[in-house]
């Protein structure tokens, strides 16, 4: 048995939120050790948002190229190199995730560790380093930043299928023939839209009535239009019921009345990626010795300060639950430096979540959607506009797509915004601002904003005749 090391901190996990906490924790004076299993960075930098959007880059580019005689330019037979795709996505993950270490590396009090941690009790924890050896290590305080992995769902047949999941699918070396989704969420469709532009016979298979569950109607309606003029298959209320390996194809048997009814119907198709949701991290670190208490699901249960039900022992980012964004995590590290750095009063309660769903055209999306602000029987107005009647989205031929914003009556301040359209996360970016100002709209109605801007489409949008409620 190893001779137990002390530290004042230890953080499980360099994601978004642990990789600047365990920074901030050492500079400010206590000696901190950072545990990481894998790589630095966490999901974001590794597998998530910088190689995903590198790709998506990629896409678009062959999108751009195949549309280029819509704008008088001849480009000739387009040809996609999966390898080239792929060597530029390794590429800049590299150099985010080496940038990430040499900056931990570099800070002193901070020990960086390579290893599996896993609990033996409120202050201990155990690692397993990769060379094989082991160090215990006692802390005063814990900070779980161990992330998510992608689900497996209970599907027969599916662990004799070579299939994909969202790390894998980045790692081919050829354009799929024909790829099957499982899952109309964000990364089901951003990953179908990617493939098709690269060439891929895409079709998605979502269980549920529409796309993108907990969305509105109308903006998952729009969607499904954008997708399906890509050439995109979708097969909504459809349930996947096994898979087999038939040769070269694989074989995937759904049942479009969303029930096991015995009426099926066979999808043929070369590729499977599997894009169900992510479950937390928390089933590898034996929390149970340390009686941190989870949900159902097992994501870490915690307060308003991030703090777990065993004092000493914060959780963030997507292992807690919520929302799984990168720029929650990091808010999550803010709450936490807050908290307890800079001995202030932070809290996760009433935060704004913005998010960009980087399908094209993307989806921004902030506060309350219009069902939402419905479902709490709220007074309100909707104001909701055309991408077409945008200028500069005319002028560039990106013109697919809408924006819709919910508005307290009463006090005309914005609710929530969704922007689907060219550049929709930077446009919602805008409308974020005037909320977290607490602007009323008619702020952005009667403002000056450069033309032809897709900004200038916030005096339009709120013309009378855009009211739809």
């Amino acid at each position: 048995m190893s001779v137990a090391e002390h530290y004042q901190a230890v953080v499980i996990g360099s994601g978004q939120g642990g990789t600047p906490l365990c920074q901030a924790l050492a500079k400010s004076g206590l000696r901190t050790a950072l545990v990481e299993r894998a790589h630095v960075g966490g999901t974001c930098v590794n597998e998530g948002c910088t190689p995903t959007k590198t790709m998506v880059a990629s896409g678009r580019v062959a999108y751009l190229a195949r549309r280029g005689a819509d704008y008088g330019i001849g480009t000739g037979a387009i040809t996609v190199d999966m390898a080239r795709v792929r060597e530029r996505k390794r590429d800049i993950v590299n150099k985010f995730r080496d940038g990430n270490q040499s900056r931990i590396e570099k800070t002193e009090g901070l020990d960086l560790l390579f290893g599996e941690a896993s609990f033996t009790g409120p202050r201990s924890i155990l690692v397993r380093l990769k060379d094989g050896s082991q160090r215990t290590l006692t802390a005063d305080q814990f900070f779980i930043n161990a992330g998510c992995r992608p689900s497996v769902p209970p599907l027969d047949g599916l662990q004799s299928v070579p299939y994909l999941d969202s790390t894998s699918v980045m790692e081919l070396d050829a354009v799929p023939e024909h790829l099957l989704v499982i899952g109309g969420g964000y990364i089901g469709l951003e990953f179908g839209q990617l493939f098709r532009r690269l060439g891929s016979r895409v079709t998605v298979v979502q269980r549920g009535p529409q796309l993108f569950n907990g969305e509105d109607a109308d903006v998952a309606a729009e969607v499904l239009k954008i997708l399906q003029e890509d050439g995109i298959e979708v097969l909504l209320n459809t349930q996947a019921q096994r898979v087999a390996k038939e040769g070269p194809q694989i074989k995937l048997a759904v049942d479009s009345a969303g029930e096991a009814t015995g009426e099926t119907r066979t999808l043929a198709g070369t590729h499977l990626l599997v894009a169900t949701g992510r479950v937390p991290n928390s089933d590898s670190l034996n929390i149970a010795a340390a009686a941190i208490a989870v949900d159902k699901r097992g994501f870490i249960q915690v307060n308003a300060k991030l703090e777990t039900n065993v004092a000493g022992i914060y959780a963030l980012g997507d292992i807690k639950g919520g929302p799984a964004f990168t720029h929650i995590s990091y808010d999550d590290f803010r709450i936490i430096r807050t908290n307890l750095i800079e001995k202030g009063s932070a809290s996760i309660e009433g935060r704004l979540v913005p998010y960009t769903v980087f399908i094209d055209p993307q989806l921004g999306r902030v506060g309350l959607s219009e069902a939402e602000a419905r479902a709490q029987n709220r007074k309100i107005r909707v104001a909701k506009m055309p991408m077409y009647y945008v200028a500069r989205a005319v002028e560039v031929d990106e013109s697919r797509g809408f924006t819709k914003v919910v508005i307290d009556a009463d006090t005309k301040q914005i609710l929530g915004a969704a922007v689907l359209g060219i550049e929709g996360g930077e446009v919602m970016a805008m409308i974020q601002l005037a909320m977290m100002g607490k602007l009323p709209y008619t702020a952005l109605y009667n403002g000056i904003f450069a033309h032809p801007n897709l900004s200038e489409a916030l005096n339009n949008l709120f013309l009378p005749d855009n009211f739809i409620s």
